[in-house]
């Protein structure tokens, strides 16, 4: 027979026990004015149940003149005592009825008043099903787990993630908040999935934030801005591996700031990029990472971002199956002729196309979920089009912004690809690559994808990747 059968209706009556009005002998004060608020309670069960309570019941036991003992609790918030308190007479809690900032308010309350068995409970419910909202919230869930050597757990968690995906701590919300201390640390990792130009501007995005008061263009900085900023980042800048660089992201990145940067670094840095015999021999260690793409395009951030819309993931999503992009045809390479892409690519299934156009930053693509085929049309017509529902198209305005993203969904499935064995890629009419020109419209897709009103463009290069799961 199983025993624990009896215990709801135990849970049950001793929280019952909480809307007593004539058994109580404690009163619990918790908050600070004005939002305050007066809890009732018991001091024997206070007593057995907490270690924090315990030591403040044992000097304060009820007076001989029946006064009650009173407990103050001024760093605890009321509406999070109250969950507290019904953890205390019931030994439950439903924690998917808070929010995870509440939960951590709860988590840090727990401790205070020594509830080891909850500390326990609620980090490991945080790692296992919160991790999404830790990444982007790391900040707060890194100066939280620190403050207490109760939280190892979290500690853990904070660690791993510094050492083998520091890139998420920079994507996470309050990035500028994080102390100088795990920045550097962030820096200097080998498992940065980042091109160094982007950590470069994320070192410089820190430092404006810690000093709100500057100037968001440098040309506009006085002496004593310029002092200001270097004095921030002074304990960074070493870690930068600036010979990474290219000539462009030196020039048009670095050089704004160039008078923060240390005067013998600067002179060294200018020798280097003017020299093309230094920048054949003279690299810094490159950042391992543990994700590659083989792209002239693409960063590995675009493919993880590709990936989220092809598994229909939210941005803030974790991508649970590793995937591959292989390479089946580079433009400049393979050339770019409609034969070679059928060539090559017909008959394969689950493609991204990855287009460049001519003389900008902007990265237009597809993906093709069926296999592509090679007919003889002289016509456009149904016949030349096959259906599915998850193809889609998209762009980036600005190949160093993956932020600068348009996504579009096939709306009409039926017209979703158009195989024909003079056009290369072509997603209905929307996206269709013939050699070195592309034509870029809305039809079939629910968006245009580009912001000019220039339809027809020259393609730079083109790639096509097939996913591998």
């Amino acid at each position: 027979m199983d025993e624990n059968k009896l215990l709801p209706r135990l849970s049950q009556n001793l929280l019952e026990s909480l809307n007593d009005e004539e058994y109580y002998d404690v009163t619990i004060e918790v908050g600070n004015d004005p939002y305050v608020k007066i809890f009732r309670a018991h001091m024997v069960i206070l007593h057995y149940r907490s270690t924090y309570l315990r030591r403040i019941l044992t000097t304060n036991k009820k007076k001989n003149d029946e006064t009650l003992v009173h407990i103050k609790l001024p760093n605890i918030l009321p509406e999070i005592f109250q969950v507290i308190l019904r953890y205390i007479y019931s030994g439950k809690i439903s924690l998917d009825e808070y929010d995870t900032s509440d939960i951590i308010k709860i988590l840090v309350a727990g401790n205070e008043l020594g509830f080891q068995e909850l500390i326990t409970y609620l980090q490991s419910y945080l790692i296992e099903t919160k991790t999404n909202w830790m990444e982007q919230n790391f900040n707060l869930v890194y100066q939280t787990s620190f403050e207490n050597d109760s939280f190892l757990e979290l500690q853990k968690f904070c660690t791993d993630l510094t050492s083998n995906e520091p890139d998420k701590i920079f994507k996470s919300l309050n990035f500028s908040s994080i102390p100088e201390k795990l920045l550097i640390t962030i820096i200097q990792s080998d498992n940065l999935q980042m091109d160094e130009v982007q950590v470069w501007k994320h070192m410089v995005k820190w430092g404006h934030a810690q000093n709100p008061e500057l100037s968001s263009d440098p040309t506009n900085f006085s002496k004593e801005d310029l002092d200001t900023l270097r004095n921030s980042l002074q304990h960074c800048i070493p870690f930068i591996r600036f010979y990474n660089l290219s000539s462009n992201e030196f020039s048009d990145e670095v050089l704004p700031y160039k008078k923060i940067l240390p005067k013998e670094l600067y002179k060294d840095l200018l020798k280097y990029f003017l020299s093309s015999n230094d920048q054949l021999t003279r690299k810094s260690k490159p950042r391992t990472a543990a994700k590659e793409i083989d792209s002239e395009i693409i960063t590995i951030q675009h493919a993880e971002l590709i990936l989220k819309w092809v598994n229909r993931l939210e941005i803030t999503d974790e991508i649970k199956h590793a995937y591959k992009f292989k390479l089946l045809l580079r433009g400049s390479r393979d050339g770019f002729t409609p034969k070679k892409f059928h060539e090559i690519c017909d008959n394969q299934s689950h493609t991204i196309t990855i287009i460049k156009v001519k003389d900008s930053k902007e990265i237009l693509g597809g993906y093709n979920p069926i296999a592509w085929e090679s007919n003889e049309f002289s016509e456009i017509c149904d016949e030349a089009f096959s259906s599915t529902k998850d193809s889609f198209i998209f762009s980036f305005k600005d190949s160093d912004d993956i932020e600068s993203y348009i996504l579009s969904r096939i709306k009409f499935e039926k017209y979703a690809i158009y195989n024909a064995s003079g056009h290369g890629p072509s997603f209905g009419g929307d996206l269709s690559l013939i050699g070195v020109f592309c034509g870029c419209s809305k039809g079939f897709y629910e968006k245009h994808i580009r912001e000019t009103a220039v339809d027809n463009f020259s393609v730079e290069e083109y790639e096509v990747f097939q996913i591998i799961s």
